[in-house]
């Protein structure tokens, strides 16, 4: 289904993303921004796990391996 892979897309490049390498000059020149992208990524994976849930669907973490 292309949104789950869509989905999955969005988690791999989320794993790209490494802020701990950035200096603080850095992060604070960008945070406005990346407050924004936070934000907006926690709308949508509560709008979507919502939708989930409102069917009466659980969302479960996977299990560790």
């Amino acid at each position: 289904m292309e949104s789950i892979a869509r989905l999955r897309a969005a988690v791999r490049a989320l794993g790209d993303v490494d802020v701990s390498g950035w200096d603080d000059s850095t992060l604070t020149d960008h945070l406005d921004e990346l407050s924004r992208a936070l934000c907006g990524l926690d709308a949508e994976l509560t709008r979507v796990a919502d939708a989930v849930r409102a069917r009466g669907f659980r969302i479960d973490e996977p299990r560790a391996a």
